[in-house]
């Protein structure tokens, strides 16, 4: 969906097209929306697209163009407020659940100050191009925008699902039907494993919390061959996944009843269709689910008489079969990919991106040795270490490049509005 940051060339010229290839990739994802459409914000945790486009430009403001321009001036100083997420050390932020009620700035001013920011980026990309520091944090500003390109199409989905109308983000192509590989069980070799960001095999970016690297002790296991398919979880709710309590986690009982939840997020008509970025398509029972909570991934993996895998399991299965963050990932420059998952392709030994993010059983917290960096940039992402599950793998509206073995994705167990599914394991 766009060009890939991969392997980060730190010339001058790579980084101005890196930098003007990221922003434009956010522009052409808002074009088949209305400015009533970039307005919507449909609960708490989802944000207006037009946030997301004014958001992003004020990562470059604040955090690059008021610390290396000379004679910095904001392009207007009330943003600095409204477009805060949670960066505490910048400053008070508007509430995050009001932010669809910030219908000023227009759609056409917030586009207006993007192309402002993108001019002055491009001189200090050309003025800073030698300087580690300015690098590092414009490469923390890309991956940081292609983070809210996936969340841009994961909040419209939702709030396009609110609408009576059931209307499409974008009509077609959907994912063709093909059958599913037969489920099977793939065995994984344990013992002293390293675990976390290493340059030479996943690139030289990373976030902050994919390391240190360090080793961890892990057992021998089995990880299912591909991801489980709508059709599986047919089987789950058929057999009365959502009314066995014993199935359920407690907290995930309490979430499923206070909910009145008997479905994936999405899926409607008694399971026969379920709505999709394509607008409402037929159930795929080839296609690989998602949508899926936490709470659903460990009740299904109970279910069936497994697990979920650790996070170090699913990177030490990552690393095991010699896979790169490409596979299964189509990374064509300015190809469209179905904005929904697919069936898992017939091939061995494992398909293990690019489809949904997958659901682990581990807690989002530091490895060892962690330290956030210093000053408000260090709020990426430490604080969040807390009642958060980690995922892994990208999905299929993670842009192409951004995902890698090492890649730590997190949300909290109740969270069904991303791409997120599962994959199972058990002991050996």
């Amino acid at each position: 969906m766009n060009a890939p940051l991969r392997t980060p060339d730190t010339t001058r010229a790579s980084l101005s097209e890196a930098y003007a290839a990221v922003r434009a990739q956010s522009l052409a994802l808002i074009e088949p929306l209305s400015a009533e459409d970039c307005q919507l914000q449909s609960m708490p945790d989802a944000s207006p697209s037009k946030w997301h486009l004014a958001h992003t430009t004020w990562f470059f403001e604040t955090f690059l163009l008021e610390r290396f321009e000379q004679g910095f001036r904001p392009f207007d100083a009330a943003f600095r407020v409204l477009f805060n997420s949670y960066y505490q050390g910048v400053g008070p932020q508007h509430p995050r659940a009001q932010r669809g009620l910030i219908s000023r700035p227009s759609l056409d001013e917030v586009r207006a100050w993007r192309f402002q920011v993108d001019a002055r980026m491009q001189a200090l990309i050309t003025a800073h191009a030698a300087d580690d520091g300015f690098r590092a944090l414009l490469q923390l500003g890309l991956n940081h925008e292609q983070q809210h390109q996936e969340l841009l199409l994961t909040d419209i989905l939702h709030a396009l699902s609110c609408s009576p109308s059931l209307p499409a983000y974008r009509p077609g192509p959907a994912a063709p039907r093909r059958p599913a590989p037969p489920q099977c069980w793939l065995g994984v070799a344990g013992g002293i494993v390293a675990l976390g960001h290493d340059a030479a095999l996943d690139g030289a970016f990373h976030f902050d919390n994919e390391g240190p690297r360090h080793e961890v002790l892990l057992r021998d296991f089995e990880l299912s061959l591909r991801p489980v398919s709508q059709g599986d979880f047919q089987a789950f709710i058929a057999d009365g996944g959502y009314r066995r309590p014993e199935l359920w986690l407690s907290m995930g009982w309490d979430w499923l009843r206070s909910g009145q939840r008997r479905a994936p997020l999405y899926w409607q008509d008694d399971g026969a269709s379920l709505f999709t970025l394509h607008g409402r398509m037929p159930l795929d029972a080839e296609a690989t689910l998602a949508h899926l909570s936490y709470f659903e991934a460990d009740a299904y993996a109970r279910w069936v008489g497994a697990r979920l895998p650790t996070e170090a399991e699913w990177e030490h299965a990552v690393r095991h079969f010699g896979l790169s963050s490409g596979d299964g990932h189509d990374a064509a420059h300015g190809q469209f990919r179905p904005l929904a998952p697919e069936a898992s392709q017939d091939r061995l030994p494992l398909q293990m991106f690019g489809s949904v993010w997958e659901w682990t059983q581990s807690s989002y917290a530091a490895y060892p040795g962690y330290r956030p960096a210093a000053g408000a940039v260090g709020e990426y992402n430490g604080k969040f270490m807390c009642n958060q599950y980690v995922l892994r793998g990208g999905s299929c509206v993670t842009p192409a490049g951004h995902v890698r073995a090492s890649y730590r994705n997190f949300f909290p167990p109740e969270a069904q509005w991303q791409f997120s599914g599962m994959r199972l394991a058990r002991d050996a």
